[in-house]
């Protein structure tokens, strides 16, 4: 099934929100390294990553046993965030208890930046240059290593299913997500970007091609002085410029075709599909244009749509070969 009709039936999955889904997945999995007892709910991790104390939040749901591999997502906050934060307000934990996944929310680490001419000192994920730049005298930390690092612990201290761990990423978080795409296609089965530029005219080498998908709203200040119509995005994606870009890096990157099928409707959201060029490849590249969302990663409460499930339900259809 793809991601096109998740989306359009986005509104009816919202009610299905309170229902049980714990399902019982297997899959491969390492051996648990000295697995501890279990703490059911939020946990609060740290780890030395050359010299610094980096810090990760993970969601056990009750449904865990420590005996059949579950799936694992990333949650990548914006600027400013921090773990913690996106465990409270994505949410991603929420789904996780009721799909039985392993939810992780990683933070990234308080930087001097110049952004729009303005120095300051906030989070920020080491992006690929061109969105900020650092202070002089600043030392941008190395969260590739940071990610695969948290990953390596999940694996050692849960029975995690390796080929089922996926990422997504919001504003700043997005950006990084989609250097997760390039840097760890690897590890990653699949991976989600949101509210986030990414840099124009390049085309990058990924470790593999996989899924990826990425999400605008309509009325996101850091991109549109004005709302967009999702009438202009049905009528030709490329008369909108971060749309034009994103496509342009991503399926030079990814291999993708240069043409798409567009489905939804000019009321809620508008999702250009575009195939892989591998003939049947399992995969493929979606951008969606959501009415009436603002510069948020919706949770179904700042927003009508409910980011998490919607997400959940096209990256499990994928798996690391």
């Amino acid at each position: 099934m793809k991601l096109s009709s998740f989306w359009q039936n986005a509104s009816r999955l919202i009610l299905f929100l309170g229902l049980s889904l714990l399902i019982g997945i297997t899959g491969c999995q390492r051996n648990v390294v000295n697995p501890p007892e279990i703490q059911y709910g939020k946990n609060r991790f740290t780890t030395n990553v050359d010299g610094y104390s980096r810090e990760y939040y993970v969601h056990v749901p009750a449904g865990y046993d420590g005996k059949k591999s579950l799936p694992v997502v990333f949650m990548l906050h914006g600027t400013s965030g921090d773990g913690e934060k996106f465990y409270n307000i994505s949410g991603w934990k929420e789904v996780g208890e009721r799909e039985n996944i392993l939810t992780v929310f990683p933070s990234s680490w308080h930087h001097c930046i110049v952004e729009d001419g303005e120095v300051l000192n906030t989070t920020k994920w080491n992006i690929y240059p061109g969105a900020f730049t650092y202070c002089p005298g600043e030392q941008p930390l190395d969260d590739i290593k940071f990610l695969r690092q948290v990953i390596s612990e999940m694996e050692d201290r849960y029975a995690v299913d390796e080929k089922r761990i996926y990422l997504a990423g919001f504003s700043n978080g997005g950006q990084m997500a989609f250097r997760c795409a390039v840097e760890m296609s690897d590890v990653l089965a699949a991976v989600v970007h949101c509210s986030a530029g990414i840099p124009r005219d390049t085309v990058f080498e990924p470790k593999r091609n996989l899924p990826i998908s990425f999400q605008l709203g309509n009325e996101d200040d850091r991109f549109f002085t004005q709302p967009v119509p999702l009438s202009g995005f049905a009528t030709g994606l490329e008369q909108i410029p971060i749309f034009r870009d994103i496509k342009a890096t991503e399926i030079a990157t990814f291999d993708y075709a240069d043409h798409y099928t567009l489905s939804g409707d000019t009321t809620k959201v508008e999702v250009a599909t575009f195939p892989s060029i591998e003939a049947g490849g399992n995969r493929e590249f979606n951008m969606a244009l959501i009415a009436g969302l603002g510069h948020n990663y919706p949770n179904g409460i700042n927003h009508w749509l409910h980011g998490a499930e919607v997400h959940w339900q096209w990256l499990k259809q994928y798996t690391l070969p």
